[in-house]
């Protein structure tokens, strides 16, 4: 936002040796976030206002004039130009030698020099608007035609800036910065502040009076919960001219263009108190009756951007007695225009909801200056603000202007929040005792009413400052601190005793995860949005049947908040496939269901959520991905210090091929699964000519171990006899059985592969299994080692049926 200090130096009188940068400084240790400063009269040195005293024909040129032009010296001047609109009399703008212009249209400024033009001498330059920076101030239809000031009084030699006020301060305000103080999105609202920073007196507004017997104009509220207030009044004996030069600076200096003096009046107050406010030609008001409703079914809307737009039922309307008129506290339509016809207008100064104007807003992708302090949830009573300010300036502007009618229909009016706060609560928060003079002091002085009791300051909030922005004994506590600066607080130690730390094993789990699957097994971490395009929902499979579906989303199609990772995880493979052919990923994050949920308190409600992992392995190798995602999962437990979990088949993820898949299971409870995933899912994400591993675990389900329970082993003592077996088995027995089977019996085992072929029947598969057999207190013999395997081989026929492989 653009604040003008010249503007907000009308409501306060600041201390004279009060620089700007000053001002931008405390305002950003005080108040909001000053981004720049800028001297708006630094751009106009040597241009000046001049004379035009003679126009000659240029000799060599017929579209250029030789000008002798009275620049305020000693001697005329004779400058070149070849301006459209030349006459002898004329007050025009004038670059001297050094002056930075945009020359015809370039888009670099140009340093004026002396020089030749077709062979005459010119001195400088007589300029156009957008040449010297003041195309809104003197709109032109066209490059040739020169400024011409009319009857501005000037001299001539006297910088522009000083002709025409525009030598001022603009400070630069980053709206974020604002985003919870509805008050500070008009120059008054900053002056209140500057005022209650440095002590000065806020001068009042001006109020207004209805005259008696006025007649009431029809004003129909059927949403009251949408418009808490709406006010029309109809003016009569006007007409569309220029607004003066002091209120087109101000507009400009604040960020808007002037337009005519009907229109900037209703701009002026919006930038004056941060009230909108909005123009009807009352010739266009059908039946004499406004109606604030909810849009009807297919009903459509012409803005004054000619955007036509069709409306919901959900969405605010200003309507006449026969159709919409206005889309409520974004933009007017067509049909209610102010034209330069128009002699009497019905004026509207309303109050909407935020949440109102938010949503139809982002629907129709209209953002605008009106709509962006709607919803900020401004209180209701700012509407006299805005009334009274629009009726002193039309009353200045036409004097002959009437109130021919007004309505104030006020359903729901804004209520100031009340709160108790102890001198004892502000003592220990502010770490530092304030006298009960400096606290009635500092907020007074921003509006607030003090009444102090027994050690309890009983606090009113000011009312534009009771729209969520102050309703707890922090917020008034955070205020003190901020007015008073707290760079005025000194350093305090903590006052906190720690006695023991605080072991967060889940918190610790996660990490260990993410270390491990990116400095151990090679994955890269990706982070994706919440929200997935319903694509890669559908060929993941995954049942949208409990997801969470967001109210204004992103785009169409990215509606949905993610009820599992794998679809984000299909989308992450189709972007990196274009760039890398094989590849690991992984990604921990939340994952959303319907439900209600509450994270710390009653009030605070949100959807089902809970903390997944998810990651993959892409190549053209579909066995050896399978069993390297195995590997990674089947270490995961040691490496990360958590219990561990085994692998079987309960139920097929939908994803996954219909083979190659196992699910993990901690203490009897699934809580993930892994697997290849299935040609048709890859198909519809399509992910081609390529093979993808994925697991997905409930991290919430794993089991952290209360310490690292390694225990120290020692090396034996005794050399381990390594052998190797192979077996044949049935082909469904799975490798877990056989590891089972013969675990207890050995010191270490390991699969080594697995077999199918000429030499193994059919329905039959050849495992390969390696043992480690030892003993420990002496070295095997060749007896014991023959006698150890052949009760290896025996207990494996009798829990699996596995025969001794012929070789």
């Amino acid at each position: 936002m653009k604040v003008s200090l010249n503007w907000v130096k009308q409501y306060v009188d600041l201390p004279e040796d009060l620089t700007p940068a000053q001002i931008a400084y405390d305002m950003t240790l005080r108040t909001v976030e000053v981004e720049s400063t800028e001297n708006t009269g630094d751009k106009f040195h040597d241009i000046i206002a001049a004379r035009v005293l003679e126009v000659k024909d240029h000799p060599n040129a017929d579209a250029l004039k030789v000008c002798i032009v009275d620049i305020g010296e000693e001697k005329p001047v004779q400058i070149v130009c070849g301006g459209s609109n030349l006459y002898a009399g004329e007050n025009v703008v004038v670059c001297k030698p050094g002056a930075e212009v945009y020359w015809h249209g370039l888009s670099e400024l140009v340093k004026i020099k002396e020089t030749k033009m077709r062979g005459e001498y010119s001195y400088g330059m007589i300029c156009g608007a957008t040449e010297v920076y003041l195309e809104d101030l003197f709109p032109a239809e066209d490059d040739h035609i020169i400024v011409d000031l009319g009857d501005i009084p000037c001299v001539p030699g006297q910088n522009i800036a000083d002709v025409l006020g525009l030598n001022d301060t603009i400070i630069e305000i980053d709206n974020k910065s604002l985003t919870n103080r509805p008050d500070l999105w008009g120059h008054y609202g900053i002056a209140r502040e500057l005022a209650g920073i440095y002590g000065c007196e806020l001068k009042p507004l001006p109020g207004y009076t209805i005259p008696e017997g006025t007649p009431v104009y029809d004003v129909e509220i059927q949403e009251p919960s949408k418009c808490r207030r709406f006010t029309a009044t109809e003016i009569e004996n006007l007409y569309v001219k220029d607004s003066p030069l002091w209120m087109k600076v101000l507009l400009i200096h604040g960020g808007m263009r002037p337009i005519n003096a009907i229109v900037d009046i209703t701009n002026y107050v919006m930038m004056a108190v941060g009230q909108p406010s909005h123009a009807y030609d009352h010739t266009h008001v059908d039946g004499r009756k406004i109606v604030v409703r909810n849009a009807h079914k297919d009903e459509k809307l012409l803005l004054l951007d000619q955007n036509a737009i069709d409306l919901t039922e959900d969405d605010l309307v200003i309507c006449d007695a026969e159709s919409a008129m206005n889309l409520a506290g974004i933009k007017g339509g067509v049909k209610d225009s102010v034209l330069p016809d128009t002699t009497g207008i019905i004026l509207e100064v309303a109050n909407f909801t935020a949440q109102t104007v938010r949503k139809t807003g982002a629907r129709f992708n209209e953002k605008t200056d009106a709509s962006i302090r709607y919803e900020k949830n401004l209180d209701t009573q700012r509407v006299d603000q805005g009334i009274a300010m629009c009726l002193q300036l039309f009353k200045e502007f036409y004097p002959e202007c009437r109130i021919a009618a007004f309505a104030d229909n006020y359903p729901v009016k804004t209520e100031q929040e009340h709160i108790d706060v102890t001198q004892e609560f502000l003592d220990v928060r502010l770490g530092k005792a304030l006298s009960r003079e400096t606290i009635e002091k500092t907020l007074t002085g921003v509006g607030y009413e003090v009444d102090y009791e027994d050690g309890t300051y009983h606090v009113t909030v000011p009312v534009w400052r009771s729209t969520g922005d102050v309703s707890i004994k922090d917020d008034v506590l955070g205020d003190l601190a901020r007015l008073l600066s707290f760079e005025s607080f000194e350093e305090q130690p903590l006052t906190i005793k720690f006695e023991n730390s605080v072991i967060q094993r889940e918190v610790q789990l996660e990490r260990r995860l993410r270390e491990y699957l990116a400095y151990r097994c090679g994955f890269n971490e990706i982070f994706t949005y919440p929200w997935v395009d319903e694509k890669y929902i559908a060929a993941a499979k995954v049942d949208t049947a409990k997801s969470v579906r967001l109210a204004t989303p992103p785009s169409e199609e990215l509606g949905i908040l993610r009820s599992s990772l794998i679809p984000g995880m299909l989308e992450s493979v189709v972007k990196n496939l274009r760039y890398f052919s094989s590849f690991r990923m992984f990604e921990a994050a939340q994952v959303f269901e319907k439900g209600v949920y509450h994270e710390s308190t009653e009030e605070e409600t949100l959807p089902v959520h809970r903390k997944c992992l998810t990651g993959c392995i892409v190549d053209k190798d579909a066995k050896k991905i399978f069993y390297e995602m195995k590997g990674v999962l089947e270490q995961m437990a040691s490496y990360c210090h958590m219990e561990n979990m085994t692998m079987e088949q309960r139920e097929q993820p939908v994803w996954a091929d219909r083979n190659a898949w196992l699910n993990l299971v901690v203490e009897d409870r699934t809580v993930g699964s892994f697997g290849l995933v299935s040609v048709s899912t890859m198909n519809d994400a399509k992910i081609r000519r390529t093979n993808m591993a994925v697991f997905e675990i409930d991290v919430n389900g794993l089991k952290p171990f209360a310490s690292r329970t390694n225990e120290f082993k020692h090396l034996p003592l005794y050399p381990l006899v390594e052998k190797d077996l192979s077996v044949i088995v049935d082909e469904m027995t799975a490798w877990k059985d056989i590891h089972d089977a013969v675990a207890s019996k050995v010191k270490s085992l390991q699969f080594i592969d697995e077999y199918r072929g000429n030499q193994v029947p059919e329905g039959k598969k050849s495992v390969t299994l390696r043992v480690w057999i030892g003993n420990d207190d002496s070295t095997m013999t060749s007896e014991q080692i023959d006698k150890k395997m052949e009760v290896i081989l025996k207990t494996l026929h009798k829990r699996v049926g596995a025969e001794l492989r012929a070789e």
